[in-house]
Parts: C-alpha cells; sequence; structure tokens
C-alpha cells in the first residue's frame, strides 16, 4: 500500500528543508530561521513576553480624565455660555453704558474685578454642581469611583479642568478690560495677592457646589444652583456697590463668597491695597466648612 504525500506536496519521511529549499528556488524568500534546528522547550509559554497588569499613573490618570472634562465643557454650549460669554457680555455692556452707579471712579474699574469674581462662581459653582449633579444622577460618578483612578483623582481631575478653565477665563477678562480701557491701580504684589484669593474663591465656590450636587437630585441642583447665581450676582457686590444697600445689612452681604471675593479683588486691583486679609479669611471659612459638609455628606449614587 502506497504512502500518501503530505499537505503541501512532501513526501512522507522527506525533510522539511527541502520543501523550503524548493519553494526558494521559486523565488520564495529564506526566512532566518531555516535550516536551523528547532530547540522545543519544555514550557512553550516560557518564551512569552511576561504580563505586566497594572493601572497607568495616577498623574497620568487624572490628567487624561481633566482632560475628558475640558472636552465635555468645550462641547456643552450651555456651559460656554456661563463660564465664558456672559461674564464677558455683562463686562462690555456695564462699562460702555451707565446702567449702574458705581461711584467717582471709572466704572470699567469698578466691573473688572466683579466680573473676575463671577467667572469664578460661574466655573467652580453654578457649572460644576450642575455637571456633577447630572453625573451622579445617570450612575457616571459610581462607575468613575470604582475604577483604578478612583474617587480621590476624580475629585483631583475636576479640580484641575476647573483651575484650567478658570486661567482662560481670567486671560480673556482681562484682556477685554484692557481693550476697554481699564488701568489697574495695584501694588507689585498684586498678582500674588490676585492668585491666593481666586484660589479660596474657587475652593469655598467648589465646596458649595459638590455640597449641593451630591444631596440634591439634579433636577434641584440645577434650580438651586442658578438661583444661588443671581442672587449672588444681584446681591453679592460683582455688578452693583455693596455701598447702594441699606447700611443695616452691608456687613452680612460682605459675608457671602461672593462679596468676600469681589470686594477682595476690588481693593487689590482698583485701589491699590494689600493683602486684603479679612476678605481671605471669609473665603478660606466658606471653603474649610463647605468642603467639610460636603465630605460627609456626599453621595456617589
Amino acid at each position: 500500500m502506497s504512502r500518501s504525500a503530505s499537505p503541501g506536496g512532501r513526501p512522507p519521511g522527506a525533510p522539511r528543508d527541502s520543501l523550503a529549499r524548493r519553494e526558494h528556488a521559486f523565488g520564495a524568500p529564506r526566512l532566518a530561521s531555516e535550516g536551523q534546528p528547532t530547540i522545543l522547550t519544555g514550557d512553550p509559554a516560557a518564551s512569552w513576553p511576561v504580563p505586566d497588569p497594572g493601572s497607568a499613573p495616577r498623574a497620568r490618570m487624572i490628567a487624561a480624565q481633566a482632560g475628558l472634562e475640558l472636552r465635555m465643557l468645550a462641547r456643552n454650549g450651555e456651559q460656554l455660555l456661563l463660564t465664558l460669554i456672559i461674564p464677558v457680555a455683562l463686562l462690555a455692556g456695564f462699562s460702555l453704558e451707565p446702567l449702574i452707579k458705581t461711584g467717582s471712579g471709572p466704572r470699567i474699574d469698578f466691573l473688572v474685578p466683579g466680573i473676575l469674581a463671577l467667572a469664578v462662581m460661574s466655573t467652580a459653582f453654578t457649572s460644576q454642581a450642575i455637571a456633577t449633579g447630572f453625573e451622579r444622577r445617570y450612575g457616571v460618578l459610581k462607575r468613575l469611583g470604582s475604577t483604578p483612578l478612583g474617587r480621590d483623582g476624580l475629585i483631583a481631575a475636576k479640580t484641575s479642568a476647573v483651575l484650567v478653565v478658570e486661567l482662560g477665563q481670567v486671560v480673556v477678562i482681562l484682556a477685554v478690560g484692557l481693550a476697554l480701557g481699564w488701568r489697574p491701580d495695584a501694588s507689585p504684589a498684586a498678582a500674588a495677592w490676585v492668585v491666593l484669593l481666586l484660589l479660596a474663591g474657587t475652593a469655598a465656590f467648589s465646596g458649595l457646589a459638590l455640597l449641593l450636587a451630591g444631596t440634591l437630585r439634579a433636577e434641584a441642583t440645577l434650580a438651586a444652583a442658578n438661583l444661588i447665581y443671581l442672587v449672588m450676582l444681584g446681591i453679592g457686590g460683582v455688578l452693583f456697590p455693596l455701598a447702594r444697600f441699606p447700611a443695616a445689612i452691608r456687613p452680612e452681604l460682605k459675608l457671602l463668597p461672593a462679596g468676600a471675593l469681589a470686594d477682595g479683588l476690588r481693593a487689590t486691583l482698583a485701589h491699590g491695597g494689600g493683602l486684603p486679609g479679612l476678605d481671605l479669611i471669609v473665603l478660606l471659612a466658606w471653603a474649610v466648612a463647605a468642603i467639610a459638609i460636603a465630605a460627609r455628606t456626599f453621595r456617589w449614587e
């Protein structure tokens, strides 16, 4: 009984390298391993690359999540309207038209510090509260909190995104203010005081945003955040001088986070003052209290 040829045309018992030489004769390239003995080990998996499971470095994860937060903000027209278009429109409109009485000085000198405070409130409070509230409703926070990023990493990413947005807001508002004739009356150390006030204000408003978003339903957070935004816009010294309000309630208005931030920025940029210690203390007190309460009451789902 004849023995049939194996697949590929190689007769049984013929060496494999003879078939390779015939293929090479017809133009097939010769492999580097042809003609060399194959050494088989006891475990074929021993030559595989060693797996290295694990998550990316923590800083990289936070940066990636912060970039995602920024891209989501850029795609959301309502958030862009709240964080950039409204502050710039108010600055331009109220500075060009005598809609309010700001005292003896130029209106633009009063408005620029107040609009900076409004920008911080728009981003760190209103925008963050609404976005976080709906992310909590749809289960996004719960899923992200269970990833290697963790809950503290998620908070760090959101904070980083807020700071990046605020940096852009400050640059745009200062540029528009200078174009409209604003000339700050500031001391050499004013830049450091402004940064300190903006960071303290961001911490205070972020704590309030997380307090709202972590305890109320998404729809209630949306309504409350917008209502507080409008109230702060009216009585927080942002657009209207606190001197226009009754003397009996002025001290209380200065204790609001918006009032403290606007008053501190105005004292630094418009009046050439030093570090406004009382306003900074008020902002830090709001920040500590709001963050502490939010940490105890925040619900991730």
